[in-house]
């Protein structure tokens, strides 16, 4: 958490955090196999994104950063892994996400429907998927990540479980507006972000001014935040049938109400609903783009990453011989 918020690190840390979570994956994927009765013969291969450490998409050397190491995790469970999936798409000018529209529209595109998919992860971000129009996605601004570091601070807990606390707050007009107006909602797409960006500095720089307002004011605050700038991009699409929503942020009836409140005319409903576990969606992704790397298939989209080209992504890992 420390190193995305930019923090000093050094390498010897950058190894060890590396070292440690590969280490985790390959055990949890073990523990997995043992609870479903599998062996490792059984998996044609891991796709693992990584943890997100930092990720700068633009200026003049554009990169990003994922920790997990890759060789770990097939030292581990002897399964062929694919791995550091954003970086090929930047080689080529992309953003480097999001990476997950691709994966929408194989699994969520329908003919007689014009959807947006909307991921509320800690920085949300959303898919149109409209007939044969060309598919559009992109981070819209911050998800569950604030709201995440409020509560936390605040109330010791990781989340604000159903937005309770956020409901229990008054939204402030002039701090949502003066934070509205941060330059990252009104960047044209391509565009994403992350924690290096809308991080607890990021906050601190707007509250200096409000330090009369409670805890609670100011969650509801970050909850109509998150809800306003998904909704100013949705409502740029007006042949939108419904909106469709997974994530995490799924989970918080309150900002599920606020879209719904917000989005009269438009259909707002978890992915559940049509087929697809919210909960499930990044780890889906992640196992198709590492089938379409294996197959020699281009995994991102340059409509939405703003790469000039298709390519496949990622690093293949093979396990080693019986």
């Amino acid at each position: 958490m420390s190193i995305c918020q930019g923090q000093a690190v050094t390498l010897a840390t950058i190894g060890a955090i590396a070292y440690q979570l590969g280490s985790l994956y390959g055990e949890a994927i073990n523990n997995l196999l043992k609870q479903q009765l599998l062996s490792a013969t059984d998996i044609t291969a891991i796709g693992c994104h990584g943890q997100t450490v930092w990720h700068q998409p633009t200026g003049k050397r554009p990169f990003t950063l994922q920790l997990g190491d890759n060789n770990r995790i097939v030292a581990l469970t002897n399964i062929t892994e694919v791995g550091d999936f954003r970086r090929r798409d930047m080689a080529y000018g992309g953003q480097g996400a999001p990476l997950v529209p691709a994966f929408h529209h194989k699994v969520l595109s329908h003919p007689d429907q014009n959807r947006i998919i909307l991921n509320i992860g800690g920085i949300a971000n959303l898919t149109t998927l409209f007939g044969n129009s060309i598919i559009k996605g992109y981070d819209t601004g911050p998800g569950n990540m604030l709201l995440d570091i409020w509560v936390n601070q605040h109330l010791n807990k990781p989340y604000d479980n159903n937005g309770d606390w956020a409901r229990s707050g008054r939204v402030n007009k002039s701090l949502l507006a003066e934070m509205l107006a941060d330059p990252y909602f009104k960047r044209p797409a391509p565009k994403s972000t992350g924690r290096e960006y809308f991080n607890y500095a990021w906050l601190q720089k707007y509250l200096t001014s409000y330090l009369n307002l409670s805890a609670q004011d100011i969650q509801a605050t970050l909850a109509e935040l998150t809800i306003r700038s998904i909704v100013d991009q949705v409502l740029l699409y007006d042949k939108a049938d419904c909106l469709l929503v997974c994530g995490g942020g799924a989970k918080n009836s309150y900002l599920m109400a606020r879209l719904s409140e917000l989005l009269t005319n438009i259909v707002v409903a978890s992915t559940d609903k049509y087929g697809l576990s919210g909960d499930n969606v990044e780890a889906l992704a992640f196992a198709w783009l590492a089938a379409r790397t294996l197959s020699g298939l281009p995994g991102n989209l340059p409509s939405v990453t703003g790469a000039n080209q298709e390519t496949v992504l990622g690093a293949i890992y093979p396990a080693n011989s019986e």
